[in-house]
């Protein structure tokens, strides 16, 4: 009886043991699939989040407090990744010559969507980069984008 009880013992230890290691994958899988999908979903989001010239021209004061105040007029370059924008209206940038400078661009629910490169000295013209394109051309960083931005940024 003793024999037949521990073959019995040892059965039982070795299904619990498939078991616990065919749940912990499934687990791990799980949390897995979880942690991908809470990656791309905000880049997803704010790569859809700008289709209009108006909302990239809107972006821009949004993200960069000395913009604010400003009229931005921009055409599309490449649509729902690259614009050129145009400024209207005055501003006081924080430095003299803003050729190459980078800003943050911010939706309408307060989170970076990309960004924009000045490419003149008095801050008047600029190109524009949404989702992705603004982390390639090294406007922001990866972990920027999607970013919760109460207000716009100063500096």
């Amino acid at each position: 009886m003793t024999d037949r009880l521990s073959a019995i013992g040892d059965d039982l230890e070795r299904a619990t043991g498939r078991d616990l290691r065919t749940h912990q994958r499934r687990r791990r899988r799980t949390i897995t699939g979880a942690v991908a999908i809470a990656l791309l979903v905000p880049g997803a989001a704010v790569a859809g989040s700008l289709l209009t010239t108006e909302e990239v021209a809107r972006s821009m004061p949004a993200g960069t407090k000395f913009l604010a105040g400003t009229t931005p007029e921009c055409t599309t370059v490449t649509d729902g990744v690259e614009y050129h924008c145009t400024i209207k209206g005055d501003f006081k940038a924080e430095v003299e010559d803003l050729k190459g400078t980078v800003e943050p661009t911010v939706d309408a629910t307060k989170h970076v969507n990309g960004g924009c490169r000045s490419l003149r000295s008095d801050g008047r013209e600029w190109r524009c980069y949404i989702g992705e394109a603004a982390v390639e051309q090294q406007i922001i960083g990866p972990d920027f984008l999607g970013a919760y931005a109460p207000s716009p940024g100063v500096g």
